[in-house]
């Protein structure tokens, strides 16, 4: 199967700073071990930000004109690296997502940028590269009927900003409450689950949410599929209580919905903080695992 990355391309940090950086290079390291190609794409071109973000906003993050409160509601120190590999990265979705509707699967080893929103990056989300995506690839024909289903555990509310007015785009978010961003901006259906939710409750919320957006929704070309791994009961951030297993069986669940129901997948990553980085990646494989098991 091919898959796409970014982790090449390395932006400085601060010390002790949470971003799990290194997983990517993790990742993309065990995929290339299980016998996936690999492929770095080209930046995406910044008239294809500036369709769907502000160009005021995309002009002041490519020459590094944000202001410090702009900077602090990304959480990231601007650098140019930094917007390259964002660049880099969100054409590696809109690729993942060619791949999608020629094979019914894609995968990019990074994305799920959902915070990022038209006029502001926010939680360490530059551009929003599904919204970008999902606009590329109406401009070529290539799909119109965009769906949306965002595991991740914190809310999408860049995405839902992006593509809620848009009536041949579903957005669905299944995340915990009372966790961040502290102002949600509505989906077009959002799951709040409690803290502490496990695998059993969270699977059932997940299944009839899929089920009403395909019938709110049918016949989508194309979905993304955020696959965080931050409902895990180990992560830093996520507060919900979901198993190795149980994440598993989210990402399985998923694919099978979808692809049953003949709708063409791009998975992107998303969030994971689990203090150990080996957790965080052995857990995006198992994802990985997943979507391979339906590459032709």
């Amino acid at each position: 199967m091919r898959l796409w990355t970014h982790d090449r391309i390395v932006f400085p940090l601060p010390e002790g700073h949470r971003y799990p950086l290194a997983k990517y290079r993790l990742l993309r390291e065990h995929a290339e071990t299980q016998g996936h190609a690999v492929t770095e794409p080209e930046p995406v071109a910044w008239p294809a930000l500036e369709a769907v973000h502000d160009p005021g906003f995309v002009a002041r993050m490519r020459e590094g004109a944000l202001t410090a409160r702009e900077e602090k509601v990304l959480g990231l120190p601007w650098s140019p690296q930094l917007v390259l590999r964002a660049r880099v990265g969100t054409q590696g979705t809109l690729e993942a997502a060619r791949d999608a509707l020629r094979d019914g699967v894609g995968m990019v080893l990074g994305g799920g940028t959902h915070h990022a929103g038209r006029t502001s990056s926010r939680g360490y989300c530059v551009f929003n590269d599904v919204a970008v995506a999902a606009h590329a690839l109406r401009f070529e024909g290539a799909a119109q009927r965009v769906l949306v289903v965002d595991c991740d555990v914190h809310q999408g509310d860049g995405t839902a900003e992006l593509l809620g007015p848009d009536p041949a785009a579903f957005t669905l978010s299944v995340q915990c409450e009372r966790n961040y961003p502290f102002t949600r901006i509505p989906s077009d259906l959002d799951v709040e689950l409690p803290a502490g939710t496990g695998d059993e409750l969270y699977l059932a919320a997940l299944d009839g949410a899929l089920t009403h957006a395909l019938r709110e929704f049918p016949a989508p070309d194309i979905a993304f599929f955020l696959g965080g791994v931050d409902p895990f009961e180990g992560d830093a951030l996520g507060r919900l209580a979901l198993s190795r297993d149980g994440l598993r069986a989210r990402d399985e669940l998923v694919l099978r919905r979808l692809r049953d129901a003949g709708v063409a997948v791009v998975a992107t990553l998303a969030g994971g903080y689990a203090p150990d980085v080996r957790d965080i990646v052995a857990l995006h494989a198992q994802t990985l695992a997943v979507v391979a098991s339906y590459a032709p």
